[in-house]
């Protein structure tokens, strides 16, 4: 029996199956950094405020002068936002704020409703700032929708990786962000996530194969819903196919499979989790169960802005000088 369900072409964003909603690559080659924690670089030919078009092999996005996404809402849905190459300045409408990044990982559950920015700081000032960034859009089930706003910080340095090899001696790493991968248990997620009960079989996993290494997917229960991205490398043989780079691979849950690579080493994002089997309705930044409750997430931002903005611009960035950090909502900081 064939493990694969669909093979699908990868853009910029994603498609994920329930419970997640869609996941975002951002794969940007930024220039240096000016003083302003923009790009040293020219802007012209760039519409600016919906940059989308990756000139020059990077995007301001909805940036005007630093890239990035400036203050905009969400509720009724979760962001694992997984920062493997340069920063993300985060502030939002609770007053928290932070700056990660270098494989630091994000879990914000905007539950009830929260405004936040996530801006792309250019720190480096003498060579070009890569960025490579993966956010998940993972929903919430209708009995957490309206929970409060909460984010947690998973750092880069506490984050549980895998090393191992195959039968020729070829080596893998398997960075677990969520769930588990053979006896080694990921960090908790938010706590009101759907990840945090363990029988919703959540997993999200960075993946990293050597030239011609051999990885056996681990098979888990049968029902689960289960993608691998294949975002870096050349070529992969499995199940009877040669697939290139860019390629999504829905997988069947309790069936065994095996990636062979090829001549180069290849980067997987590996996702996983039991559907919500709820109905989903999505307008922008609000996703909910249905059409009158995305109304009423409309109605009353307008009315409160989930609380306002507490900070002097919308595409607030953090001091050049500062390092990794995290200041929650209750007061409580961390500082890497």
């Amino acid at each position: 029996m064939k493990a694969i369900k669909k093979i699908r072409e990868l853009g910029s964003q994603w498609e994920t199956q329930d419970p997640f909603l869609f996941c975002a690559y951002h794969l940007d080659k930024y220039p240096k950094g000016n003083d302003q924690l923009g790009p040293d670089a020219s802007l012209a030919g760039r519409n600016i405020g919906m940059d989308f078009h990756g000139k020059d092999g990077w995007n301001m996005y909805h940036g005007q002068t630093v890239p990035g996404f400036p203050a905009h809402p969400h509720r009724g849905f979760e962001t694992i936002t997984i920062v493997e190459q340069g920063l993300a300045d985060h502030s939002d409408s609770l007053g928290a704020a932070g700056r990660f990044g270098e494989g630091d990982v994000q879990w914000m559950t905007s539950g009830k409703g929260v405004q936040h920015s996530e801006m792309f700081p250019l720190l480096n000032q003498e060579g070009e700032n890569p960025l490579l960034l993966f956010q998940l859009w993972l929903n919430l089930p209708k009995v957490s929708k309206m929970v409060e706003p909460h984010y947690k910080m998973l750092w880069h340095e506490d984050i549980p990786v895998v090393t191992h090899q195959d039968n020729d001696g070829h080596t893998i790493k398997v960075k677990i962000i969520s769930g588990q991968y053979l006896d080694t248990i990921a960090l908790s997620p938010a706590p009101d996530s759907w990840a945090a009960q363990a029988e919703n079989g959540v997993q999200i996993w960075l993946i990293t194969l050597d030239a011609q290494a051999r990885w056996n997917v681990p098979t888990s229960d049968s029902g689960l819903n289960r993608t691998l991205y294949f975002y870096k490398g050349d070529e992969i043989t499995t199940d009877g196919y040669q697939i290139p780079k860019n390629h999504g691979l829905d997988l069947i849950s309790d069936q065994e499979i095996s990636i062979q690579n090829g001549k180069e080493k290849s980067s997987f994002l590996f996702i996983q989790g039991k559907p919500i089997g709820e109905p989903v309705a999505k307008q922008g930044p609000f996703v909910m169960n249905n059409h009158q409750e995305i109304n009423d997430a409309i109605t009353e931002y307008r009315n409160t802005e989930f609380g306002g903005w507490p900070w002097p611009t919308h595409d607030h960035t953090h001091d050049r000088n500062k390092g990794r950090f995290a200041i929650h909502a209750d007061g409580k900081e961390e500082i890497k």
